[in-house]
């Protein structure tokens, strides 16, 4: 074999791998716009967390703010309502599930559904499940926790249905406490 097909044999090799090469490049380079498309826009990422400061709610009322496009109720119950809310058995439950923060297997207890121990703060996605209407509180409805007049759903002291066609419990979202912030997401 002489020097010359050596040498034709070496610039075959390159121009094969310089082609790959670039092919790779390309393929990449039109891909990218395709899979970037895929991530949420600026405006929901900025969303998926937020911090509320909750210093000013009073015990017995509620504050009602707007995360993922969703309202969510943060309660801070009076003792009254967190004795109401304890003293039901889960047997009377229409939903005996916890909707809880991370999908975990948990029953619809109080004590499941509250933010801290001792149960004052209650923190939930503000979304009748029956149809996705907006149920009111403050003590709505037949159990004193919300109403959705819509399609009459009630729920009690701790957002769980109690009469109506709603199917489930009002979901509870991730969230935790900052010092006097409430992060959600």
């Amino acid at each position: 074999m002489s020097n010359a097909e050596d040498h034709a044999g070496t610039r075959r090799d390159f121009l094969y791998y310089a082609t790959a090469g670039a092919g790779a490049v390309t393929a990449g380079a039109a891909a990218w716009p395709l899979v970037n498309q895929m991530n949420p826009s600026a405006d929901v990422a900025a969303l998926s967390s937020i911090r509320v400061d909750v210093s000013g709610v009073e015990v017995g009322t509620q504050l009602t703010v707007k995360w993922l496009g969703k309202p969510v109720f943060i309660r801070r119950r009076s003792a009254e309502e967190i004795e109401a809310a304890r003293a039901v058995a889960l047997d009377e439950l229409m939903d005996k599930n916890a909707q809880n923060r991370n999908d975990m297997a948990l029953d619809a207890s109080d004590q499941n559904r509250t933010l801290d121990e001792d149960g004052e703060w209650l923190v939930m996605i503000g979304v009748c499940t029956h149809l996705g209407c907006v149920p009111i509180g403050d003590g709505a409805g037949d159990f004193g926790g919300w109403f959705c007049p819509c399609h009459g759903s009630h729920y009690d002291t701790a957002g769980r249905i109690r009469r109506g066609p709603a199917p489930e419990n009002l979901w509870i979202p991730v969230a935790a406490f900052d010092g006097d912030d409430l992060v959600l997401g």
